[in-house]
């Protein structure tokens, strides 16, 4: 079986120049930057020439609970989005950018798989357009700014006991986790713990992808809280005079980047926030200009339904005004007899109805949680594996069928775009039903923070509420008496379970999410609602992908998944 690199790579000689593609969503050449033949940033400003023509239709595909067995989102948002250009619809495709540290390490290349996906795939995964470089030097500029602050006299009286900005690296280093920096002499700093995050954890990419502009940006930028003072007081970006020199380093990096799919789809692929600690979702920039020059845009959200979708719905339409038409659930026969209890080594062991029956209801929850909850009509996408037996896609069809949606099967990753017209039909035929003329967020901004966590531990996870212990119960006070307590609120949770405890797979019922620590993302306009252990650096495994990555002689690069 090829790879998908290798598969990227037959198919390079089918791939059009950037301004091919750009000319294809009749983009004015003053707006297109190159960056070589295959890759172009564009102008955001073009979105103010496109302010009055008509939004495309918005479709969301989002996913079940995640497993090691895999579930093909991204490679079924590029797959559909291939599918929706197959049936005549002018199509724009919305993701994510990769992050160093998952394509070196467990997860490999995130461009899609098989014949969906996006390229060049090489320059996707690794340095692309330099975006995620940028924003790791404007945030280590903050924190190099902070630190000598306080070594150059401290005016603002900041306690070095209650810094909250740390560096980054886009890399999964977990050894940067935890440091002591400022060691040496009197003129090498002031000692203190400090520690790095990886670069999509970085508040600054969280502003980024919700900014529309440099003023925008730069106002955000400016209210992201580094520290607080020794009375209590928060200090910001601004206070040190950072968000100028900040938003001059993002200047370019605020751009969405242009590429295309194996079939000359165009594709927008820009920012990638983490799926925990923030929306995790691509720019709300990117999104907004997929709209405006296609019939029809296609993304992506982080992790499953309860993490990607319900910040997609709750954060990023909310503050962007955005609506979906339709949403995409993504799942596997595979993954849903993992949480039927199957070990991942036993998934190629034949038919198991009693696995998946038990299974089912993730799949379940998170439809109702979609088509109930947020008021929006939903088709289930089963990701095809040649193991998969017709009694097994029937159950979960008739199953479906009981919630009112319909099931599609996707054989994207083996046919491209073909393989996706099925699921692309019934997309449109959600679409242009207009049956999501009834999207509601789950929550309303005026209750308390409190209120804010329990119903969406309620109406999402179905779960008895929240259990706030250790120090959260004063941060409730601080950020209220503050005045952040109308912000949404971005719960870091698990993405392996409804509840905050990974091992508990399937539809948990009866259990409390127990929240920890809380935080504001002033820049970012969100409170972060911290459950468990989030890990905001993550680590090597015992055999990393970098280990299978080379390049020869001429330039071609190989392993990279």
């Amino acid at each position: 079986m090829k790879t998908d690199i290798e598969i990227a790579q037959e198919q390079a000689g089918n791939m059009k120049k950037i301004t091919e593609i750009a000319n294809k969503l009749s983009i004015p050449e003053d707006y297109v930057e190159q960056y070589g033949n295959y890759k172009a940033k564009i102008d955001y400003k073009l979105l103010e020439d496109l302010k009055d023509k008509p939004n495309g239709k918005l479709i969301l595909v989002t996913a079940i609970t995640p497993t090691p067995a895999g579930e093909g989102k991204t490679t079924t948002t590029v797959g559909v989005g291939d599918g929706l250009a197959k049936l005549g619809k002018k199509t724009v495709i919305a993701l994510r950018e990769p992050s160093l540290g998952p394509v070196f390490g467990v997860k490999g290349g995130a461009a899609g798989g098989g014949y969906a996906q996006v390229v060049p795939m090489e320059d996707i995964n690794l340095h692309f357009t330099g975006d995620f470089h940028a924003i790791g030097a404007a945030n280590n500029l903050l924190a190099a700014m902070l630190d000598n602050h306080i070594y150059q006299g401290n005016a603002l009286n900041i306690d070095p006991k209650r810094i909250v900005w740390r560096r980054v690296v886009d890399m999964n280093d977990r050894q940067l986790r935890n440091v002591v920096d400022g060691l040496g002499g009197r003129g090498d700093g002031v000692v203190r713990e400090d520690g790095y995050d990886i670069t999509v954890a970085s508040e600054v990419m969280a502003v980024l992808c919700l900014s529309k502009d440099v003023t925008d940006l730069k106002t955000r930028l400016g209210k992201m809280i580094v520290a607080y003072t020794r009375d209590k007081k928060p200090v910001t970006a601004a206070d040190l005079n950072a968000n100028g020199a900040m938003a001059a380093l993002l200047k370019d990096a605020l751009k969405p980047n242009l590429v295309q799919t194996l079939e000359n789809t165009p594709a927008f692929i820009h920012g990638g926030p983490f799926a925990n600690i923030a929306h995790g979702c691509n720019s709300v920039t990117a999104t907004r200009l997929a709209l405006k020059l296609g019939e029809y845009c296609v993304t992506e959200a982080g992790f499953g339904a309860d993490l990607g979708a319900e910040k997609f719905c709750d954060i990023k339409c909310r503050m962007a005004g955005l609506k979906p038409d339709a949403v995409v659930i993504v799942a596997t026969v595979r993954a849903l007899k993992m949480h039927g209890g199957v070990p991942k080594n036993e998934l190629g062991n034949g038919e198991n109805l009693d696995a998946l029956k038990k299974g089912l209801p993730n799949l379940l929850r998170h439809v109702e949680n979609i088509t109930k909850v947020f008021k929006l009509p939903a088709v289930v996408a089963i990701n095809a594996f040649p193991t998969d037996t017709k009694a097994e896609l029937d159950l979960v069809e008739s199953e479906c069928k009981k919630l009112g949606v319909n099931v599609a099967l996707s054989e994207v990753w083996a046919k491209g775009g073909a393989g996706g017209e099925a699921l692309a039909k019934e997309v449109i035929r959600l679409a242009e039903s207009g049956a999501a003329k009834e999207f509601t967020q789950s929550y309303e901004l005026n209750i308390s923070i409190k209120d804010k966590l329990d119903t969406i531990a309620k109406r999402i996870y179905h779960a008895d509420g929240v259990e706030l212990i250790g120090s959260a119960v004063n941060q409730i006070k601080e950020l209220t008496a503050l005045g952040f307590d109308n912000l949404p609120i971005c719960m870091a949770k698990t993405q392996y379970s409804f509840s905050d405890d990974a091992a508990k797979l399937g539809a948990p019922e009866n259990f409390k999410v127990t929240v920890r620590n809380l935080k504001v993302s002033a820049g970012a306009g969100f409170i972060v609602a911290l459950t468990g252990e989030v890990m905001t650096m993550p680590g090597l495994p015992k055999v990393p992908s970098a280990e299978k990555i080379d390049i020869d002689a001429t330039g071609k690069i190989s392993g990279l998944f």
